[in-house]
Order: C-alpha cells, then sequence, then structure tokens
C-alpha cells in the first residue's frame, strides 16, 4: 500500500494509489463474493464503496438506535449449491431458521399470497363476490382479442373487478407506470396455476366434505415455509466477508469511496480513480470487476465506448424504506405484507422481529418499515425525512393497523436504483455494450444486479461473481456469466441446493445475445404504439 492507512476497523482509507491484481467497483454481495473468493486464491484486491457505513449494497443492514433494517427483504435461498456452501462458509454459526408468511392487505382483511381465489371471494362478501363472478363471466363471455398489455390479459383471466382489486393498484405501485402500458407476457408468466372457475368449484366441494385437498384451484408448486436468515439481518453476513477479505492481507475495502474514472492503461490493465474522504486514490490493477450501474460505468471509462448513448438510457426503479418504532408487542406474523390500497401509497410493509427476533431489541416494540415506490428526484423522494415519517405514520392510521400516537420514533433510508427497468429498449442497450466492452476489453468483468443491468437476487450476483473469479483464474473466459439467472421462479420454489453444479463451459465465440432472452418477472413496456394510441 502506498501513501494509505488501515482504520482500526479494517477498513482502508486515505489518498494515493495502490496497485493490485483485481480492482472492484462496489462492496454489494457481487462485489465482495469476488473479492472474498478471489483473495482465497491468492489475487490481491482492492475493492471501493462509495457508501461511507455499510456494505452490502441493497443487501445491506442499516442499525439505527439499536434496531436494525432489512433494505427490500432478502431470504437466504438457493437452489446453487455452491452458493449455499458459501454462506455457510463466510457465515457459519450465525443463522435462524424462519417461518415464510407474506399475506396481501386490502380494506382491512389479509388474503393469502400467492392468491387464493375462493378465499378471496369469500372475504370480499357477497355483493363484491357476485359482481366479481359476473365480470369474470363477461370476461369469459366477451374476452379481448387483441391481448398486448399485463391489463389485457389480467382482465380476460379474472374479470375487470378482480384486475382491479387485486393486480392493478400495487403493480402500479411498484413499477411507476400504467398497467395498460406493461407487457401481456410478463403477466403471464407472473399469474399462472390460478384458476378462478376450479377454485370455486374446489372450495364449494370441500365446503361440503366432497373434497379435502388444499389445492384452492392453485396448480402451483409449494412456497417456501421456512428459510434461513441471519440473526442479525443480510448485512451480517457482508460485514463477515469484508472481515474475511480485510483480514486475509490481501485485500482492502475502502469505504466511502466514490468511482471516478476506470482508464484502460494500453497494455491490458486497468487504473481505477475513486473519490475518497481523504482525496483521491488511483488502483492499478491487471482486472477490474464493475458492479457499478451499466450506465454510470459506461461513462466513467476512458476511453469512452461507441455505446455510451445507448448505456445512458438504461433506467432503474427506486423505493424508499420508513422505519417506525411502535409501541405494541406484535402487529402481524408476516415477513411482510403487500398492500392492495388506492388510499395510500405504501406498497408493501415489513415486520423486522418476523425477519429475526435479534433485530428488535425491545420486546414491547414493534418495528416496522414501509415500502414506497419511487423515482430519484420525483416528488416522494425529494420529500423530508420529517415528511416521509409522518405519512407513513398517517397510512399506517389509514390502514387501520396502528394509530399515529403509538409511534415513538422512525427513520428513513433510500435506496436507489433498486429495481432495473426492463423497458421497450433496455435489452438491445445492454446486449450493445456487452458485446463492445468483451469484445475490446476481456480483463473488465460486470458482474451484479445493476452491474448487469438484470433483475438478479443476491444468490445470482452471487453465481455472476464466482463464475467471474472462475475466468479471472482461468486466463480466459471459460464461463458465460451471463447464464446466470434464468429461472423465473428461482426466487419461489424448489430445493435449496439442488443445482450442485455450475453452467456448462462456453466458447468465447457464444451468441452474444444468447443470455438476454430471459426475463425474470419483470415487465416490458408496450409502446410505442401505446403511447402513440393515446397521443392520438
Amino acid at each position: 500500500m502506498v501513501n494509505g492507512t488501515m482504520a482500526a476497523d479494517g477498513h482502508a482509507n486515505g489518498s494515493g494509489s495502490r496497485k493490485v491484481d483485481v480492482a472492484i467497483i462496489g462492496a454489494g454481495p457481487a462485489g465482495l463474493t469476488a473479492g472474498y473468493l478471489l483473495t482465497k486464491r491468492g489475487f490481491s484486491v482492492a475493492i471501493i464503496e462509495k457508501d461511507q457505513t455499510y456494505v452490502g449494497g441493497i443487501s445491506r443492514t442499516v442499525e439505527h438506535e439499536g434496531y436494525r433494517f432489512d433494505i427490500g427483504g432478502h431470504r437466504f435461498f438457493s437452489k446453487s449449491q455452491q452458493v449455499v456452501d458459501l454462506w455457510n462458509e463466510i457465515l457459519p454459526d450465525d443463522f435462524i431458521q424462519r417461518p415464510r408468511m407474506s399475506r396481501i392487505y386490502y380494506e382491512g382483511k389479509f388474503y393469502s399470497y400467492p392468491l387464493r381465489a375462493f378465499e378471496a371471494l369469500w372475504n370480499l362478501g357477497l355483493v363484491r363476490s357476485t359482481l366479481c363472478m359476473a365480470s369474470f363471466a363477461k370476461a369469459k363471455a366477451f374476452p379481448n382479442r387483441n391481448v398486448k398489455s399485463f391489463e389485457d390479459w389480467t382482465v380476460n383471466q379474472f374479470g375487470q373487478k378482480l384486475y382491479s382489486i387485486f393486480f392493478k393498484t400495487y403493480t402500479e405501485k411498484v413499477w411507476g407506470m400504467p398497467c395498460d402500458e406493461m407487457s401481456a407476457d410478463w403477466a403471464a408468466q407472473r399469474i399462472k396455476g390460478l384458476s378462478l372457475w376450479g377454485a370455486v368449484i374446489d372450495g364449494l366441494k370441500r365446503s361440503l366434505g366432497l373434497n379435502r385437498r388444499p389445492n384452492d384451484g392453485m396448480q402451483t408448486k409449494t412456497l417456501l415455509e421456512t428459510f434461513r436468515y441471519p440473526r442479525l439481518g443480510p448485512g451480517m453476513m457482508w460485514d463477515a466477508a469484508r472481515d474475511r477479505i480485510v483480514g486475509s492481507g490481501k485485500g482492502e475495502v475502502l469505504m466511502g469511496h466514490a468511482f471516478k474514472q476506470l482508464a484502460a492503461d494500453g497494455a491490458g490493465g486497468w487504473r481505477l480513480s475513486a473519490k475518497g474522504p481523504d482525496g483521491d486514490l488511483v488502483i492499478e490493477a491487471a482486472h477490474a470487476i464493475s458492479s457499478a450501474p451499466m450506465r454510470e460505468l459506461a461513462a466513467r471509462l476512458y476511453p469512452l465506448p461507441a455505446t455510451t448513448l445507448q448505456a445512458s438510457r438504461l433506467k432503474y426503479r427506486d423505493f424508499l424504506t420508513v422505519a417506525l418504532k411502535i409501541r405494541s408487542e406484535e402487529l402481524f406474523p408476516d415477513n411482510w405484507i403487500y398492500i392492495h390500497d388506492s388510499k395510500v401509497k405504501v406498497g408493501r410493509i415489513q415486520n423486522f422481529r418476523s425477519w429475526s427476533p435479534e433485530m428488535v431489541p425491545d420486546e414491547s416494540v414493534a418495528c416496522v418499515g414501509l415500502e414506497y415506490f419511487c423515482f430519484e428526484g420525483d416528488a416522494l423522494w425529494d420529500s423530508s425525512d420529517e415528511e416521509l415519517i409522518e405519512l407513513a405514520k398517517q397510512e399506517m392510521a389509514i390502514l387501520g393497523l396502528v394509530s399515529p400516537e403509538k409511534v415513538i420514533g422512525g427513520v428513513v433510508v433510500r435506496q436507489e436504483k433498486a429495481y432495473p427497468v426492463y423497458d421497450d429498449e433496455y435489452a438491445a442497450n445492454v446486449a450493445a455494450m456487452r458485446t463492445e466492452l468483451e469484445a475490446a476489453h476481456p480483463t473488465l468483468h460486470m458482474v451484479g444486479r445493476n452491474g448487469m443491468h438484470r433483475y438478479n437476487n443476491q444468490d445470482h450476483a452471487m453465481m455472476t461473481a464466482m463464475l467471474t473469479v472462475e475466468n479471472i483464474a482461468a486466463g480466459a473466459r471459460i464461463y458465460d456469466t451471463w447464464c446466470v439467472n434464468e429461472d423465473a421462479e428461482y426466487h419461489e420454489a424448489g430445493n435449496e441446493g439442488s443445482q450442485g453444479t455450475l453452467p456448462a463451459r462456453v466458447a468465447p465465440s457464444e451468441d452474444q445475445a444468447a443470455a438476454l432472452a430471459s426475463v425474470r418477472d419483470v415487465p416490458a413496456r408496450i409502446v410505442p404504439e401505446k403511447a402513440a394510441a393515446k397521443a392520438a
């Protein structure tokens, strides 16, 4: 290390320069996984992270006055045995087993998630259920023959009434665009195995004692009933990974260092520039791994890629969490509940004690996180913390979950670029940048959710890093990292560790666009024709 110091907590700081084997941008799950595995193999690494306090990215755990908050909710489940083994290796003694419970909340009642149609009709009451069934009958008798949008597909399947209650409001809150502009393909992928008519017939049979199978019209896989979780939140995993990297003597994690530029050195290597609390820092490395958003990487590469303009059009959905401390032993047992109610802006409410009792130190206090989906710079995002806490208190009262006077404290956590947006041109923009950079810079590796502009879970992000390490160690692209995350139900069903081997090796000549054919639970926009129709 040149002109640098090591803080007492193991975090590197200071200005100057470093020379390492691999420079890594971002200390999220992908970056830290890569750093940990590289140091185990004897490579020297330097990781820059713009956050001054937390590693883990969107998988971090924020602490406020002894209370811990999971940003987004992260169940530790993976079909990959390699990922499961790595979790156990990094954090061998701190996992707990937790029950899985998520429900939908609508007008004061809870509904199972995934939705059980017969239960939903029962909870809605006779009059509304009758209207729902009439709407369903109309949709079946006079279906839309020109199905293009999420709205078209869902109304055809369930009728206008059920669509408006259980699909429209929440979906538009999450993605920030009207349901009539989202692709029907996404609806068909997201909502499957539920037959409304089959649910009604099955429910009637069971009410008469003729059928006791817990089917309820569903023909889907059984979801996880329990999951493993670090006792102090997911950030515990990534704190441990950071400490192991630093403890190896082969790596450092530079907190509070913002990515400025990544310049090719003309000999196949890289010069990574970052702005830190003590001045500018330059890291020289043979390889560079980026988990930075693709559009930021393109804008900070030197020389600028020809595809920089295309990358600049990549978009992201942001969200913020308002965590409230409430004088109550418990509010609900769910890990989180989905809010299908247009009277409020909140989309989902987490119950942190249901993730782990150790995250809430006072047994007489419930701690919940209200999640608001937004775009960076919009009115919600730019509201003050005080305004957002007051909004959260009032919306809890509107929902009938708690009265404002029981709230004894709150804090706001903003998460930018939480979800890569799959709009009508994202795939072409990603493919163009990927093709150019892989051809021009074989020692530059893109990993993780934002680094690849793919809606990855943390285990998917880790696997992209694991394959990247294999490629660096081999000195060639022997694994296609873009083949990770092709299972749309990866996080919902199946057996942990059921996929015990790495993906098949691929030749560098494999079609660059092949892996982009997979879309996991993210809607595509059906403009420009819908927008043109509206304009007309």
